[in-house]
């Protein structure tokens, strides 16, 4: 017998995630939040993950429901479940790539929760909110950037990171504040960054313009050796093999 999702078969996936479709509506319809803890406790992530999906869309179709949904989130958002909290951010987070503001208090919240399970998520929703939804995210992310605990430091960091891989411009003069880190996870992070963002079409440039104004030459020189070193890594996705970005930086550096 199948104990997993993913050891369904398509139509019984497609079957079960119509499922929680239905089920997830009705927890709203019926302002009972039996089904959203059942499937947010989930051990299979999969399971979780279509729950979240399911909430965003209905918070997107069913506009009426649209306070209760918030409301029933936020009751949750304390469990005593770290799926279950690690689930609501999720959900914040996929809501958030349309209507970021109405979700922002889930993530000034789960940036210091006690698991890293549900920080992680704030990682994975600021990504994917911030892909689509740039400028009010990266707006909170900017006064987190010099808070006092070096995670949440390292985590927004991190989290504007997939904004940058198509457009390093957006969130380069965030990254410039922190050259000057002392924590050597948050500095290890911006480094990774930097690396991260430069070698898709286009955007060595813009990043390498970019360093060429930063201060903290030290950091400056780690960020060009792991640029460098990138575009042998993913050699296979960059768009200059690595002894072309070489000779880029070194004619424009």
């Amino acid at each position: 017998m199948p104990t997993t999702f993913y050891e369904l078969d398509k139509q019984s996936r497609d079957e079960m995630v119509l499922n929680i479709n239905a089920n997830v509506l009705n927890a709203f319809d019926t302002n009972q939040n039996a089904y959203l803890i059942l499937y947010f406790d989930d051990e299979d992530t999969y399971i979780r993950k279509a729950a979240y999906l399911s909430v965003c869309k209905i918070y997107v179709q069913h506009k009426k429901l649209q306070p209760r949904i918030i409301k029933m989130l936020k009751d949750l958002c304390t469990h005593d479940s770290y799926k279950i909290r690690q689930t609501v951010i999720n959900a914040a987070g996929e809501i958030g790539k349309k209507d970021f503001d109405i979700v922002q208090h889930f993530f000034d919240e789960a940036l210091f929760d006690d698991h890293h399970a549900p920080r992680n998520a704030v990682i994975g929703s600021i990504k994917k909110m911030g892909e689509v939804n740039p400028t009010p995210v990266l707006i909170w992310a900017k006064k987190y950037l010099h808070h006092s605990d070096k995670e949440i430091r390292r985590e927004i960091c991190h989290g504007i990171e997939l904004r940058g891989r198509k457009y390093p411009q957006d969130i380069l003069p965030l990254l410039k504040e922190l050259q000057f880190d002392n924590t050597s996870r948050v500095r290890k992070t911006l480094v990774h960054v930097l690396g991260q963002i430069a070698y898709k079409s286009g955007c060595l440039e813009i990043v390498i313009a970019d360093l060429k104004t930063w201060s903290n030459q030290q950091l400056v020189a780690d960020a060009i050796a792991e640029i460098i070193d990138v575009h042998q890594r993913y050699k296979n996705f960059s768009t200059l093999t690595q002894d072309e970005a070489k000779a880029y930086i070194e004619s424009n550096f």
